[in-house]
């Protein structure tokens, strides 16, 4: 009788898992807001970003020149800086404070000023130098005049050296340009551009906090619409942790399945992005990130008391998860202590390993501190959301038994009402 007993709760529980997953799959494409961060958000986002950052790096940033040398080397400074694919001369300035005002009127983006004594120094065999001023409201435009400006110095330096060096042969002339020739190769992202390195730690990031933002919405409308404001509903199914919290993950897991899909090898392709990493090794690496990702916004999901307070709670964790993941801001530059904060996240074990396996190349056995910490989040977040819904099933029982004992309280005192005096 015990073995019937047993099997018949292993059935029943088999059953009410099917039953949970499939009243949160209704609930997933009936409710428009968690419809809108499960479907919308990540179908449109990652489409948004790839547009925005797909000319990969910025050309033609207008500049405008103060030229107080007036002299024919300084002309051929710039005529060579013009002639870059980075930086376009808009305009050449009287002074300082001319060039000033249409950098504050947005009309260039950085100063080129050429000092009185440029030609001079040069031909007094002294050191000699360009200032340029940048706009640094925006990294890539400090960027290209950086490289267009280092690149036309590099450039004339070789020339007067070898003006100056005397020599009779051409090989010479190449030894006194480069004594130690050098070729500057850029690993995995060949264009230096901005979505080579960015675009993959967002699409990454997108599966998190929508995950977060779904399930918390969904979690908020089930305590609306819960009497006692309970996560739980009072029904006979959601009568087990197990089954309650493997069959909402088995959800939310089988929507996200097809939406990695798109966001981490669809999109990538539709915008021509680096994808060298092995499809296998991408599979079995975001299996463990999509399962931490989960638990994780389940777990979280227990701080949600309405609808509106996910978007509070975890809309602003975006840009700061993206940094400290050190993807954005150098690893090695991000405080211990928050370097440590960023290890409860799945982003930061997720961002780095999918980096490496899908734009550099790497195995599965090269991201292995990746993986292991991955599984080991995904096990640790299944063991807490075991534990709030096994609180919440605790408290709802609670709220059932002190509304029951309030009837009956009601009943006994209306029955009592009711009896004639004599």
């Amino acid at each position: 009788m015990k073995e019937i007993r047993f099997k018949d709760k292993i059935t029943q529980g088999i059953n009410d898992l099917f039953y949970i997953w499939r009243q949160e799959f209704r609930t997933t494409f009936r409710d428009q807001g968690v419809l809108i961060f499960f479907i919308l958000v990540p179908l449109a986002y990652p489409l948004l970003y790839s547009f925005i950052y797909n000319n990969e790096v910025v050309r033609e940033v207008p500049a405008v020149v103060v030229d107080d040398s007036h002299s024919s080397l300084s002309r051929e400074y710039l005529r060579k800086v013009d002639a870059t694919p980075d930086i376009q001369i808009v305009s050449y300035c009287a002074d300082m404070e001319e060039a000033k005002q249409m950098l504050k009127n947005r009309l260039a983006y950085g100063i080129i000023y050429m000092p009185a004594d440029f030609s001079d120094n040069i031909a007094k065999g002294e050191q000699t130098q360009v200032s340029i001023y940048c706009d640094m409201s925006g990294l890539l435009y400090y960027k290209s005049m950086l490289l267009a400006n280092t690149a036309v110095s590099l450039d004339m330096n070789e020339d007067i050296k070898i003006a100056r060096s005397g020599n009779t042969t051409e090989r010479e002339d190449e030894i006194t340009a480069y004594p130690i020739k050098y070729e500057e190769v850029a690993m995995f992202n060949p264009a230096t551009g901005f979505a080579a390195f960015l675009i993959p730690a967002v699409l990454i990031l997108i599966i998190q906090q929508t995950l977060l933002l779904g399930i918390g919405l969904s979690a908020g409308t089930a305590r609306e619409q819960n009497r006692f404001k309970d996560l739980v509903p009072i029904n006979r199914h959601y009568n087990g942790t197990l089954r309650i919290v493997l069959g909402k993950g088995l959800s939310y897991f089988m929507v996200y399945v097809l939406i990695s899909f798109y966001v981490l090898y669809i999109v990538p392709r539709i915008f021509s992005l680096n994808q060298i990493g092995q499809p296998d090794a991408l599979v079995l690496f975001v299996t463990p990130y999509l399962a931490a990702c989960i638990f994780f916004a389940m777990t979280a999901s227990i701080a949600i008391r309405n609808r509106e307070t996910c978007m509070l709670i975890f809309v602003f964790t975006s840009v700061p998860l993206l940094f400290i993941s050190g993807i954005s801001w150098p690893g090695a530059s991000i405080p211990a202590f928050w370097k440590y904060v960023s290890y409860l996240f799945p982003s930061t074990f997720g961002i780095n390993g999918f980096v490496k396996i899908n734009n550099m190349g790497a195995t599965l056995n090269e991201v292995s501190f990746e993986y292991k910490a991955l599984w080991l989040q995904a096990g640790i977040y299944f063991i807490t959301t075991c534990l709030v819904y096994r609180w919440q099933i605790m408290m709802s029982r609670r709220h059932v038994i002190e509304k029951y004992k309030e009837m009956k309280r009601e009943l006994a005192d209306k029955e009592t009402d009711n009896v004639p005096s004599r």
